[in-house]
């Protein structure tokens, strides 16, 4: 087998509130922190999509990278870019905003997209320290 991992790299900004509703803010302030405060902050979020399959026989491609640009730039961007995700998105209306549950939704939201024989993986940057990766591997 010849597998051929193909990257995507996107950036978005957006902001969020990280907020558990079951507890009051004094846990809230002590899970969270800072990302707890109740008028949001925002990240400049990096974000790696990568596909891992076979090239083609007849173009070469694992995945033409047009169209994953533009499958991310419709799926990803269109729908997260300058929003606050708390409010501005149906996604997060009831699912903390967290970088690793922002990584499973954009995995569900472009796997759809990408045919199954072709492996899909999620690197999504917080900060340029701070990352997660879905699935884990």
């Amino acid at each position: 087998m010849n597998k051929v991992a193909v990257f995507r790299k996107e950036h978005f900004n957006a902001a969020h509130r990280l907020y558990n509703s079951d507890w009051d803010q004094a846990t809230n302030d002590r899970v969270f922190g800072k990302c707890a405060l109740p008028n949001y902050h925002g990240h400049n979020y990096e974000l790696d999509v990568k596909v891992v399959g076979e090239p083609d026989a007849r173009t070469g491609f694992v995945m033409d990278m047009k169209e994953l640009s533009s499958l991310v730039q419709r799926e990803i961007l269109a729908r997260f870019d300058h929003r606050n995700l708390n409010l501005d998105t149906t996604e997060f209306k009831n699912l903390n905003p967290t970088a690793e549950n922002i990584s499973i939704v954009i995995y569900n939201l472009l796997r759809p997209h990408i045919a199954k024989e072709l492996d899909l993986q999620i690197r999504l940057y917080e900060t340029p320290r701070n990352f997660v990766e879905y699935p884990a591997e």
